[in-house]
């Protein structure tokens, strides 16, 4: 029986898949599970068809961390923070991955495929699956995130 923690929930369109590719390679010889939403090739999909997929299943508790990548990485990460259970971070680099973990308590790392080099993502990665929560203070701001004022 796995952890939770050891499962990672993984999509991408087509211009983030050479960096999948390249993190789920370590991904598996870390001996992470990890759940691939897809994209499978270079060729052109639509990024909120495998955005949605992985931002519900995190939603839904079915996983609780998960790497979203997208050229860009704004297009996937908006899909995904749609979803209330959702706080996912666009993240150029590690030291932002730690961050968001720390201070914002993270569930979902969104790359940008075109901009970030091999790496510099491999680290964040890194970070963002071996970062706690800080808690206190950050909680409390953590906590009014979905909270709406009209």
């Amino acid at each position: 029986m796995w952890d939770k923690s050891q499962i990672v929930a993984l999509a991408c369109d087509h211009a983030g898949f050479e960096l999948k590719t390249f993190l789920l390679k370590f991904l598996i010889q870390e001996e992470y599970l990890i759940h691939n939403f897809g994209t499978d090739s270079v060729e052109s999909v639509d990024y909120p068809d495998f955005a949605h997929l992985l931002g519900k299943s995190v939603n839904d508790g079915e996983f609780t961390r998960g790497i979203i990548i997208c050229g860009s990485g704004n297009g996937v990460n908006m899909v995904v923070n749609k979803y209330p259970e959702v706080r996912s971070a666009l993240c150029w680099n590690s030291e932002q991955a730690e961050l968001t973990r720390r201070h914002n308590n993270a569930n979902v790392l969104a790359l940008p495929g075109r901009f970030i080099d091999f790496d510099e993502a491999l680290k964040a990665v890194k970070l963002f699956l071996n970062t706690d929560f800080e808690g206190g203070r950050h909680e409390i701001r953590v906590n009014k995130i979905n909270k709406i004022i009209i």
